[in-house]
C-alpha cells in the first residue's frame, strides 16, 4: 500500500501534492468534449459557408444562363421580319370581347406571314381612338383596323391614312362617309329583331299575368323596356338596333298601350362611370322591366346591379356577348338572354378583307359575323363548350 501511494506523491519545492487518477481522468474528459465541441462548431460553419457559396453561384449561373436564353430568344425574334404589318384599334382593348376578335385577326395573320398588333395595349397609358389613329397614320402601318363611329373627326382621319396608303377596315362600328375599304361587323337589324322576339316574349308573359291576376285585363300597366346607349358616341348600329326592336314588336300584333320604349344614355368615359350610369337607373323609384344593353361592359354593370338591388327575376336583362360570367349569369337567371357574336371570325374577316386589297385591288365592302341567341333554352350547351376549352 506504501508504495502505490508513493508512485503517486511529486515532490515539488519540497511540498507534497497528491494528485488523484480520478480527478486527472475528468479533466482530460472535460478537454477532449471541448475539442469534439469546437470541431463540431467549425464543421458547421463550414457547411453554412459551402451552402451561401453553392447558393450564390446557382444565382449567379442562373442568371447568366436566363440572359443569354432571352439574347437568344431575341435574336430568333429579330431575325424573323413579317411581310406586313397591321394594326387593329379599339375603344376598349381590355375587354373579352376585343381580345377575342385580336385573337382571330391575329391567328388569321400568321397564315400570311403577317404580324397583327393590338395598338394601345403595350403603350404606358390609354389613348382615344383617334389618338391611337393618329399613330397608327405616323407609324405607316401597312393596314389599319378601327372600330369607328360617324363623327366627323374619325372620318377625317380614316381619310387621312388612305391619303397616305394605308388601307383602313372599319371593325364593328362604322364610317360610312369615309374612305374606309371595307366594313367588318354584325347585321344591327338582325340584333335587333332578336332582341325584339325577347322582349315580345316577356310581354306575352305579362299579358298571361295579367289575364289570370285578379284585376284581369284591367291592369294595363306598359312593359317598361330601356335600351342603354352610350353617350359619347355617334354609332349608326345603336339606332338601327333600335329601330328594328320597334319595328318588330310592332309587327308581332303587340300594342303601343302594352309596351315603352326609351333610350337611356350610359356616361362610357370609364369603367366606373358606366357602373354609376347604371346604378343610377335602380335607384329611380320606376325601374324598368327590361333593360337592352349593347355591349359587354354595359351587360356585366347591368347584371351586377340586379343582384346588388335584388331584382332578380323583376328585372330581365337582355345581354351582349357570350363572356363566362354572362353565360353564367344566363343559368342562374339573373341574365334573361344574350346575343352571341363569332368575334374570331370578326378578326378573321377584318384580316382577310386587307389581304384580299394587297392580292386583289379590291374587296368585298361588308363582311358580316355570325350571331347566336343564347337562354335558357340552349345556355347548357354553351355551358359545356367552355368547360371543354378550358
Amino acid at each position: 500500500m506504501k508504495w502505490i501511494l508513493l508512485s503517486f506523491l511529486i515532490f515539488n519545492d519540497n511540498k507534497i501534492h497528491f494528485f488523484w487518477l480520478k480527478s486527472s481522468a475528468k479533466i482530460n474528459l472535460m478537454k477532449v468534449r471541448k475539442d469534439l465541441y469546437a470541431k463540431k462548431i467549425r464543421r458547421q460553419y463550414l457547411v453554412l459557408i459551402l451552402t451561401l457559396l453553392f447558393t450564390l453561384l446557382t444565382l449567379i449561373f442562373g442568371s447568366l444562363y436566363f440572359r443569354f436564353y432571352r439574347l437568344e430568344l431575341v435574336k430568333q425574334a429579330e431575325a424573323h421580319t413579317y411581310d406586313k404589318y397591321f394594326v387593329m384599334i379599339t375603344d376598349n382593348y381590355k375587354t373579352d370581347f376585343w381580345q377575342s376578335v385580336y385573337e382571330g385577326a391575329l391567328e388569321k395573320a400568321r397564315e400570311s406571314d403577317i404580324y397583327v398588333d393590338l395598338l394601345g395595349m403595350n403603350l404606358s397609358r390609354d389613348y382615344s381612338c383617334e389618338e391611337l389613329m393618329k399613330i397608327a397614320t405616323a407609324s405607316k402601318v401597312d393596314g389599319i383596323m378601327v372600330c369607328a363611329d360617324e363623327s366627323s373627326s374619325m372620318t377625317a382621319l380614316i381619310n387621312d391614312a388612305v391619303s397616305n396608303g394605308i388601307p383602313v377596315v372599319t371593325l364593328y362600328g362604322d364610317n360610312t362617309h369615309s374612305d374606309r375599304l371595307s366594313f367588318v361587323g354584325i347585321s344591327g337589324y338582325s340584333v335587333g329583331k332578336m332582341y325584339a322576339k325577347q322582349i315580345i316574349n316577356i310581354i306575352k308573359d305579362a299579358r298571361r299575368e295579367k289575364l289570370l291576376g285578379e284585376d284581369g285585363i284591367e291592369d294595363t300597366r306598359k312593359v317598361q323596356v330601356a335600351v342603354l346607349a352610350n353617350a359619347d358616341t355617334k354609332d349608326a348600329g345603336q339606332n338601327i338596333i333600335i329601330s328594328a326592336i320597334q319595328d318588330t314588336i310592332s309587327e308581332e300584333n303587340v300594342t303601343d298601350a302594352e309596351f315603352d320604349v326609351s333610350i337611356v344614355t350610359v356616361d362610357n368615359t370609364n369603367a366606373f362611370s358606366v357602373e354609376e350610369s347604371i346604378r343610377d337607373i335602380f335607384l329611380n323609384e320606376d325601374v324598368p322591366d327590361v333593360i337592352v344593353c349593347l355591349n359587354e361592359l354595359n351587360t356585366t354593370c347591368t347584371y351586377q346591379a340586379v343582384v346588388d338591388f335584388n331584382k332578380v327575376g323583376e328585372v330581365s336583362v337582355l345581354g351582349y356577348y357570350d363572356s363566362s360570367e354572362i353565360v353564367k349569369a344566363i343559368d342562374r337567371g339573373g341574365v334573361y338572354a344574350t346575343i352571341s357574336i363569332d368575334t374570331r371570325q370578326l378578326g378573321e374577316y377584318s384580316v382577310s378583307a386587307l389581304l384580299d386589297y394587297y392580292e386583289f385591288g379590291n374587296t368585298s365592302e361588308y363582311y358580316l359575323a355570325d350571331v347566336t341567341l343564347i337562354d335558357r333554352s340552349n345556355v347548357a350547351d354553351f355551358l359545356k363548350k367552355e368547360a371543354l376549352d378550358e
